[in-house]
């Protein structure tokens, strides 16, 4: 019996000292809160510029092509860009990874920016109705509404900055590229 308790003060002296050192950091951190802590690594984190225009990708296809000795694949992105305030473009982009084909699509909405002709309140003047390629588009001033739109004309719609609309996919298409340069054409025709 004697040799148990032993074991058991043993065990406890070593408890005892495990336990020490923690209730020492505990007590310094209560005394003095800054004193323990490591200083931040890299400083502070500047904020990251604001891209000029906002983009949306309204499609990503994984596209194959068959070669000598098996299949190559390779992404399409489809992205609309546009600042809000009546400039708004369409792009596609594609290559064998998918950030590449964004900032390829991205490059090419660049490229293809138009700007649209607003009143001072977002606005569109009239209705327009277009056709491009198989998709027909319809836009409609709809005061007090928002902006009532679907698929990837609510997108461009959205990113030129328009205010009050309603937008109409006549044709029974669903390819978003061709609804998205359909919208795009629609806007073009719009007089101030």
């Amino acid at each position: 019996m004697a040799e148990d308790t032993t074991k058991e003060t043993g065990t406890e002296a070593a408890t005892a000292a495990a336990a020490q050192p923690a209730n020492d950091t505990n007590e310094e951190r209560k005394r003095n809160p800054r004193r323990q802590r490591r200083p931040r690594r890299g400083g502070r984190r500047q904020e990251r510029a604001r891209p000029e225009f906002d983009q949306k990708i309204i499609s990503i296809r994984r596209v194959t092509r068959v070669m000598g000795g098996g299949r190559r694949f390779s992404f399409s992105v489809a992205m609309v860009i546009g600042d809000k305030r009546g400039k708004v473009g369409v792009g596609i982009g594609k290559a064998s990874d998918t950030q590449l084909a964004i900032e390829k699509a991205y490059r090419d909405a660049k490229k293809h920016l138009v700007t649209i002709t607003l009143n001072k309140d977002q606005h569109i003047a009239h209705d327009v109705k277009t056709k491009y390629s198989s998709s027909e588009v319809m836009i409609m001033p709809a005061p007090g509404r928002g902006l009532v739109a679907g698929s990837s004309v609510r997108t461009v719609l959205e990113l030129a900055g328009v205010k009050d609309v309603t937008g109409k996919l006549l044709s029974r298409t669903k390819n978003k590229l061709n609804n998205a340069r359909a919208t795009i054409e629609a806007l073009q025709q719009l007089k101030a």
